[in-house]
């Protein structure tokens, strides 16, 4: 299928910025240290009224060199639509959630270290201070191991994750994080790997100072949380 051909003008305008997007979020990953090698990847979704379209990274090309035209359009149904080379082995997922999680506009994937970390030990990141309740609102939950194959990885994420928590971590894997856009994805996996960078170092430090490590109420933490959201009073007008 020629999507140039099936695809109105503002269509094909709003296809290209977003394959801009998706490669801008992609060659960012390494760079906020999220991932390394060929590890990890980025997608966007365009929701039209008869087709959507999914813009992802090509498995196992290095982040260096990757091009516009290297990444690999699809379905959501998983039919390639446009691209020459193969689209990463995590596609399944990515349509999994964009399937289940219609107002997700964009998906990241990385296997950044303090994140993984966390997700080698199958557990979720409790809110250990104000940083994490500001942009997470609660825990950031942890699913069970799942192989690669079908949809496993994809069913795991939409039944354990919560609700308003917009990152989850896949036992002994890495995590999966999502946004209206992918931009704002790789923003919150970079906020991911710093909350999950203190709460390590907390429990180390409370180790060595034989304290017991605290969490921040649900109640304190959800305060936090709203003053973060639009009309919460964070930001400018």
């Amino acid at each position: 299928m020629k999507l140039k051909k099936i695809l109105n003008k503002e269509q094909k305008k709003k296809w290209e910025s977003l394959k801009r997007e998706v490669l801008e979020t992609n060659r960012a990953l390494p760079k906020k240290g999220l991932v390394i090698e060929t590890f990890g990847n980025a997608s966007g979704i365009l929701r039209f009224k008869k087709i959507s379209l999914v813009v992802i990274k090509p498995s196992g090309v290095d982040y260096d060199s990757l091009k516009v035209e290297d990444l690999v359009t699809v379905g959501i149904d998983g039919k390639k639509l446009d691209g020459n080379l193969l689209p990463s082995v995590d596609t399944p997922h990515h349509l999994y959630i964009y399937r289940n999680l219609k107002q997700i506009g964009g998906i990241v994937h990385t296997h950044s270290l303090y994140a993984t970390t966390w997700a080698c030990t199958g557990r979720p990141i409790p809110v250990y201070n104000t940083t994490h309740a500001d942009k997470f609102g609660g825990e950031i939950p942890c699913a069970p191991y799942a192989d690669n194959r079908d949809n496993h990885i994809g069913k795991g994420i939409i039944k354990y994750r919560k609700k308003e928590v917009p990152a989850i971590l896949l036992e002994k894997h890495g995590a999966f994080i999502f946004g209206t856009n992918a931009k704002k994805a790789i923003e919150t996996a970079s906020e991911l790997e710093f909350v999950a960078k203190i709460a390590l170092h907390y429990l180390l430090l409370c180790q060595v100072l034989n304290r017991s490590p605290k969490e921040m109420s649900k109640r304190e933490a959800t305060l936090w949380r709203k003053r973060h959201l639009p009309g919460g009073g964070y930001g400018q007008t």
